[in-house]
C-alpha cells in the first residue's frame, strides 16, 4: 500500500468488533475506526444474550449460518483460551416430551448430523436422566460440545486488540449519514464528518436504518422481539448441570423457552419472544413511536401477524404470567416451578422480515460501492462472530 487506508465500522457489538479485529490483523497498513452510538461497547444484543456457544444443531445445511457457526465455534473456543475468558462445554439436551415432537426431533437430528455437530448423540429417556438427573422426556439429542461463555468479555478483548493495533473506537458517536465523495466515504455523525476508504455496517437493531443510509434500501425491515429471562433461585439452580432445550418449531427462528447455565454459576430460564415496541427497550413499558411506526407501516409485519397471531398471543400470556411462562419450562424439569424463579432482565432480538412477511433466517450480508452491510445477524452471530469476520474480509477483497 502507498498510503494508510481507513476502514470504518459502524457498531460496537461483537460482530463489528470481530470484523475490526480481523481487519487490524490481516490488513497491515489499514487503520480501523469503530463508531458506536452508546457510551459503552456491547450494549445491546451482545450484552443481553444467553451466553450460549452454539454447536450448529439447528441451521439449514449449506447455509451461511451452518458454515460460519461451525468455523466460529472452534475459533471462539481458541480465542477464549488465548484471552483467559471463561468457556465451559457444559453440553445441551434438546428434549422431546410429547410423542408429537418425535418427528421433529428426527428431522433435527438429520440436520445436526449433516452439519457435523461434534459428539452428537441420540439418547433415550433413561439416558436423559444420566446426563441431567432432574430432566424428563421421551428422547433427546445430546450435544456435549455446546458451551457457554461471556460474550461481553469477548467483545472487550477484541476492542483492546483494535486499540493496540493503532485503531480507534469512538463512543457516543451516532452515525446519521453515509455520503460517497471523491476519494472516499464520509461517515456523518451530527455535525462531524469522518472520511474512510471503506465502510462496514454492523448495526444490529438499527441494521436496516443505517444500511439504508448507504444504499437507500429499507428492506428487509427489522422487527424487534423482546426476550425475557427468569433466574432460578439458589436453592434449585444446581438441578440443571448444563442446558435443557425444547424441540423448536421449524416455522420460527426462535428456539423456545429453555434452561441455560451461565458462566457465573447462575441458571436462567428463557427467553420467550414477544413483539417489542422499542428496538432498544429493556423494560415492558418502553415504547418508541418511531419504532412502532416502522413496524406498522411495513407490509411484512401484517403478513407475519395474520399468519402467527395465535403464537403471539401465547407469548404475551407467558410474558404477563410467571405461572404460564413456567408451565412450558417445567415440562422439562418438573422440580423447578413458578415459586423457584425470579424475573431477571431481558434482551431484544433484531429479526429481519421481508416485505411478504418471511422471517429472514440466514445471515444477510450485502455490498454496495465500498460499503458492506450486515443486514441480518441473529443467533448464532455471537458464536460465529470470528468466522463472520473472516467471511466479510474475503468478500471485501483488496483495499485498492
Amino acid at each position: 500500500m502507498t498510503r494508510e487506508h481507513t476502514i470504518g465500522i459502524v457498531g460496537g457489538g461483537i460482530v463489528g468488533l470481530a470484523i475490526g479485529r480481523e481487519l487490524a490483523r490481516e490488513r497491515p497498513g489499514a487503520r480501523v475506526v469503530v463508531f458506536e452510538k452508546e457510551a459503552r461497547l456491547a450494549s445491546h444484543q451482545t450484552g443481553h444474550n444467553s451466553g450460549v456457544v452454539h454447536a450448529g444443531i439447528y441451521y439449514q445445511p449449506g447455509s451461511l449460518k451452518a458454515q460460519l457457526c461451525a468455523r466460529g465455534r472452534d475459533l471462539l473456543r481458541d480465542y477464549c483460551t488465548e484471552q483467559g475468558i471463561a468457556y465451559d462445554e457444559c453440553g445441551k439436551l434438546v428434549v422431546a416430551v410429547d410423542p408429537s415432537e418425535l418427528g421433529r426431533l428426527d428431522a433435527l437430528e438429520q440436520t445436526a448430523r449433516r452439519n457435523q455437530v461434534p459428539g452428537l448423540e441420540r439418547v433415550s429417556a433413561e439416558a436423559i436422566r444420566e446426563i441431567e438427573p432432574h430432566a424428563v422426556g421421551l428422547a433427546a439429542l445430546h450435544s456435549p460440545r455446546t458451551a457457554i461463555t461471556d460474550f461481553v468479555a469477548v467483545a472487550e478483548a477484541m476492542a483492546r486488540e483494535i486499540r493496540d493495533s493503532g485503531g480507534e473506537i469512538r463512543l457516543l458517536t451516532t452515525v446519521t449519514g453515509v455520503e460517497r465523495r471523491a476519494g472516499g466515504i464520509d461517515v456523518v455523525a451530527g455535525s462531524d464528518r469522518h472520511r474512510v476508504d471503506r465502510l462496514v455496517i454492523c448495526s444490529g437493531l438499527q441494521a436496516d436504518r443505517v444500511a439504508g443510509l448507504a444504499d437507500g434500501s429499507r428492506g428487509p425491515r427489522i422487527v424487534p422481539f423482546r426476550g425475557e429471562y427468569l433466574s432460578v433461585t439458589a436453592a434449585k439452580r444446581d438441578l440443571v448441570r448444563g442446558m435443557v432445550y425444547p424441540v423448536p418449531d421449524p416455522r420460527y427462528p426462535f428456539l423456545g423457552v429453555h434452561f441455560t447455565r451461565r458462566v457465573t454459576g447462575a441458571l436462567d430460564v428463557g427467553p420467550n419472544a414477544v413483539l417489542s415496541l422499542e428496538r432498544e427497550g429493556y423494560r415492558r413499558s418502553d415504547v418508541s413511536l418511531a419504532d412502532v411506526r416502522d413496524i406498522v407501516t411495513w407490509p411484512g409485519f401484517w403478513h407475519l401477524a395474520r399468519a402467527h397471531w395465535r403464537t403471539g398471543v401465547k407469548e404475551v400470556v407467558g410474558s404477563l404470567s410467571k405461572r404460564a411462562y413456567m408451565r412450558l419450562a417445567s415440562r422439562y424439569v418438573p422440580e423447578i416451578g413458578p415459586a423457584d424463579v425470579v424475573r431477571n432482565g431481558m434482551g431484544v432480538r433484531a429479526q429481519a422480515v421481508e416485505r411478504d412477511g418471511t422471517l429472514v433466517d440466514d445471515f444477510r450480508i450485502t455490498h454496495t460501492e465500498g460499503v458492506t452491510s450486515i443486514r441480518n445477524a441473529p443467533s448464532p452471530a455471537a458464536t460465529s462472530s470470528l468466522a463472520i469476520a473472516e467471511h466479510v474480509l474475503r468478500e471485501m477483497g483488496p483495499l485498492l
